[in-house]
């Protein structure tokens, strides 16, 4: 086991980013109703909503997807109670919470599931008949892009699955995820507000993407999209998948870029103009908060990055040769972030925990090096840990075990070597999702 000291100290600063995300706390208390007025303000923006009258025809509907969706939903629950005239939102498995008025569906993720088509179906049923004096509050949080599955005409979910999986393994980033997504479905893009309309909309957002850019927060169902069909097959190009997804996929790319099939709606787009948004939590308030943490428990503070992407190998390496500079001082090394990993193995794990296994294979020879990465939704990669903790004993304790560690990294199977180590951090759940928490320790 790696020291018991460094470890709770890290958990401590892990939980203590993951309360300041927390999507039911922060919409309970940024959220005020005065009559039928409801107004909500959150990092600089502030927005302002009339709801339909209690003794109107106009009906308030909730609706949503994200892992962190239900933290969401039972806020808005107890915020509004019977104004609510029908809900349905779409979780990954095992996320759920129970609500009274608000549907809870399940799905698959990273990769679609017939339940996750199944319960995106549903949640559209809710939206049919909209008339302009209805509401509509969209709850959208990370994970939101596989769990509102609506393939587009002409596609099925095996082949939304297939080319999923070939992006999650090529090494894409998740904006280059979700252009392809945006382009393969029938609800993203923006084209929720197409089902929505003519009602007005409100969208309360959990950001888990690099620079909340609305677009590409859960594919952005109710924003704008600047990308463009041409975008995704230059995108294939890139990553040598032309000829690697399903026909169907790349016919309706190929048309779609040639005008045969209408492009998703644009900035300036007049769907637009009854629709608001506002995102209530970042990945930057969870690193300041562990940052807070931190220097409550007397540690020197520095943030290697609020916003660190690209490889996950080249990051760990960075990262952890940081750290080393820093051994000697007692200090807190923080990132935050969503690295990419290529996966070329047949192994399991995230890229979190392959971030610690590169990590601890670089503090090697060094003393009084720790360091944990998490994600903050719980889950990191299909596994069930969250991420794990390394320091410069994993890989001699782990050859204690007659493993090998450096084979374990070349398989992408960082979960193995880590579970018997008793190094994974299994969370569950946790309500919300926010990328990915490192935490360094130089004692």
């Amino acid at each position: 086991m790696t020291t018991a000291k460094q470890r709770e100290t890290a958990l401590d600063l892990f939980r203590a980013g993951l309360a300041a995300a927390d999507p039911y706390r922060l919409l309970k208390e940024y959220t005020r109703l005065e009559g039928r007025k409801m107004s909500c303000e959150s990092l600089g923006s502030r927005v302002e909503w009339e709801l339909p009258a209690l003794d109107s025809d106009g009906r308030l509907i909730v609706v949503g997807a994200g892992k962190g969706a239900a933290s969401l939903a039972k806020a808005v629950e107890e915020s509004l109670g019977d104004r609510i005239k029908s809900g349905r939102i779409v979780v990954k498995h095992d996320h759920g919470l129970p609500l009274e008025r608000i549907v809870v569906e399940e799905g698959g993720h990273p990769l679609p599931d017939p339940a996750g088509l199944a319960g995106t179906s549903r949640l559209l049923e809710e939206l049919e008949g909209t008339r302009p004096d209805d509401r509509v509050i969209f709850l959208l949080t990370g994970g939101g892009s596989a769990l509102l599955v609506a393939p587009a005409e002409g596609l099925n979910l095996e082949h939304k699955i297939e080319t999923t999986r070939h992006l999650l393994h090529c090494g894409a980033t998740i904006q280059e995820m979700n252009t392809l997504r945006k382009h393969l479905s029938a609800v993203k893009g923006g084209r929720l507000l197409e089902r929505i309309a003519p009602a007005r909309s409100m969208t309360f957002i959990i950001s888990d993407v690099v620079g909340d850019d609305l677009a590409s927060i859960g594919s952005g169902p109710t924003a704008p999209d600047p990308s463009t069909f041409s975008d995704c097959l230059e995108i294939l190009a890139r990553y040598r998948l032309t000829e690697e997804v399903p026909g169907p996929v790349l016919q309706r790319l190929r048309d779609g870029a040639e005008g045969r099939i209408s492009e998703t709606p644009k900035p300036g787009d007049p769907i637009f103009s009854e629709a608001q948004h506002l995102i209530l939590a970042s990945n930057r308030q969870t690193v300041e908060a562990a940052r807070s943490r931190a220097q409550e428990l007397g540690y020197e503070v520095e943030v290697f990055a609020y916003d660190m992407e690209g490889s996950t190998h080249e990051k760990a390496r960075a990262f952890t040769a940081r750290l080393a500079e820093l051994a000697g001082r007692r200090v807190v090394l923080l990132a935050g972030g969503e690295t990419t990993l290529v996966v070329k193995g047949s192994g399991k794990g995230g890229r979190n925990q392959e971030f610690a296994l590169v990590a601890a294979r670089e503090m090697e020879g060094h003393e009084g090096l720790f360091l944990l990465s998490a994600g903050t939704d719980g889950t990191d990669g299909p596994t069930d840990a969250a991420g794990a903790f390394a320091d410069e004993t994993t890989f001699d304790r782990a050859r204690s075990r007659g493993l090998d560690p450096l084979a374990y990294l070349a398989n992408n199977d960082a979960y193995h070597l880590f579970e018997p180590l008793g190094d994974l951090l299994k969370t569950g759940p946790t309500g919300t999702n926010v990328m990915d928490l490192v935490v360094g320790l130089a004692e």
